[in-house]
């Protein structure tokens, strides 16, 4: 599905959203094990799957999205929650596509989803932040809109970088789309 094509919110095909509930959580370990195509090794895989422990299924499912084939397979993630810190923001902290089904408006839509449920609980912007080696991500977010934030440094290609944002050797680019 091409963007020009693409009706914002709507799944391709016959793909179902739904809200995450605790029981999910096996299969989300499973999916940031391996869609990501061996990113940062072992150690990349077990980084993923501690970014989303079971609590966001527990206290964050109003804002976070499951997509799931007609066989109930797992085909898209998002985790997302409203900043209890700053009533305007909304914050996505999580989301994969499975490599089968990148590029068909999964993503696209699941953000418009969230952008949905945060204009609704009357936020204005939503931020975000990926690693500074997934150019994949840096890339979609800036066709999503969003904005790269200034960081301390940049990286060789002029991406700002908010060094050791997650702690020691933790880089992390940061985002913020205003609704």
């Amino acid at each position: 599905m091409t963007d020009r094509a693409r009706v914002p919110g709507q799944l391709p095909g016959d793909l179902t959203l739904r809200r995450p509930v605790p029981s999910d959580h096996a299969r989300l370990q499973v999916a940031l094990a391996e869609w990501w195509g061996g990113l940062g090794g072992e150690a990349g895989a077990l980084q993923r799957q501690l970014l989303v422990p079971r609590l966001f299924l527990q206290h964050f499912a109003d804002t976070s999205f499951l997509v799931e084939r007609p066989d109930r397979t797992l085909h898209a993630f998002l985790i997302g929650f409203l900043s209890q810190t700053d009533p305007g923001t909304a914050y996505i902290h999580f989301v994969g596509v499975c490599p089968e089904g990148r590029r068909d408006g999964v993503g696209s839509a699941l953000y418009d989803h969230f952008f949905t449920t945060a204009r609704a609980a009357g936020r204005d912007q939503v931020r975000c932040i990926t690693s500074p080696n997934n150019r994949n991500s840096i890339a979609y977010h800036a066709r999503m809109g969003f904005r790269l934030e200034p960081g301390d440094r940049t990286d060789d290609d002029g991406v700002p970088v908010h060094a050791d944002y997650d702690g020691p050797g933790l880089d992390r680019v940061s985002f913020v789309r205003e609704l």
